[in-house]
């Protein structure tokens, strides 16, 4: 929940958003009397269909919103997604996400996937809210594998650190990173715990790896914090690789991994690894075709 110093944040944050609004922008016309720019408070709650008395408190951090109410005075004021983000993380609300539908999942892998490509030698995956794999580049399926061969269902971070064999053998140590994969997907997926998604990602690893079942059935939470990891590619060639990760400013619950080679010998053997695969596979549609 917010707090009060939070709730008058969100409040002053609201005003101040009410009053670079011009009746024109919310379909309203001017009048002669009108002597300030803004809008109104009486305006802004009736187009979020609150009461005035009630708006009044709300700018003045003296009442706590609703989410869809909160929602509604942020249609009014026509705010943008960082603002509606801002105002839900004063409310104490968890952060809506840009990726909740196919068309913001789209656009936020387009937009990334250039980042992700910018790192020949480096794996790094873009994640959803959920941990499910919305791009990744070369240096990624190199590694671990193709996402593409593993089916959309279960193309998912905690199903690939739990269920897939190719990469528990190629990551020394698997399981307290895999571990702690878990762990934080409870740390930061908020109400996305209650999601059909992820009773759907927890059904498939019941049935695929039904023996960790208390990785996905325990309650402690942890952030998954920056590590060296050990691999051993197909090549027999072990490399040390630096995890560390971000959030897309486009979308907060979206994550990207990013593996970096901690050597100079390390970068040199996971760019010959990945140039291998670019060599695999064929470079135009007429080669792939045949």
């Amino acid at each position: 929940m917010s707090t009060p110093h939070a709730g008058a944040e969100l409040g002053a944050f609201l005003r101040a958003h009410r009053e670079l609004l011009k009746p024109a922008d919310v379909g309203l016309t001017a009048t002669a009397r009108r002597r300030t720019p803004g809008l109104r408070r009486e305006e802004v709650a009736s187009l979020s269909g609150v009461g005035l008395a009630w708006y009044t408190w709300l700018e003045q951090g003296r009442v706590t919103a609703s989410r869809q109410v909160l929602e509604a005075v942020a249609r009014a004021l026509r705010l943008d997604a960082a603002g509606v983000r801002h105002a839900m993380r004063l409310a104490g609300f968890h952060e809506p996400t840009a990726s909740a539908d196919e068309d913001g999942r789209s656009q936020l892998a387009s937009a990334v996937q250039p980042v992700l490509d910018s790192w020949p030698s480096s794996p790094a995956v873009l994640l959803d809210q959920y941990f499910d794999l919305l791009g990744w580049n070369t240096s990624w399926s190199a590694l671990w594998g193709a996402p593409e061969a593993v089916p959309d269902g279960r193309r998912n971070l905690m199903w690939l650190m739990a269920a897939d064999r190719r990469l528990r053998a190629v990551l020394h140590d698997w399981e307290p990173l895999a571990m702690n994969v878990f762990q934080h997907f409870r740390a930061q997926a908020g109400p996305a715990l209650a999601d059909s998604r992820t009773s759907e990602l927890y059904g498939h690893l019941n049935e695929d790896v039904p023996e960790l079942s208390h990785w996905w059935g325990c309650h402690s939470v942890a952030e998954l914090t920056a590590r060296t990891v050990t691999v051993e590619p197909r090549t027999g060639q072990r490399m040390r690789l630096a995890l560390s990760s971000f959030h897309p400013v486009d979308d907060p619950s979206a994550l990207v991994l990013l593996f970096t080679p901690s050597s100079a010998e390390d970068r040199s053997r996971m760019a010959a690894l990945s140039d291998g695969t670019l060599r695999a596979v064929p470079s135009t549609p007429e080669q792939r075709a045949g």
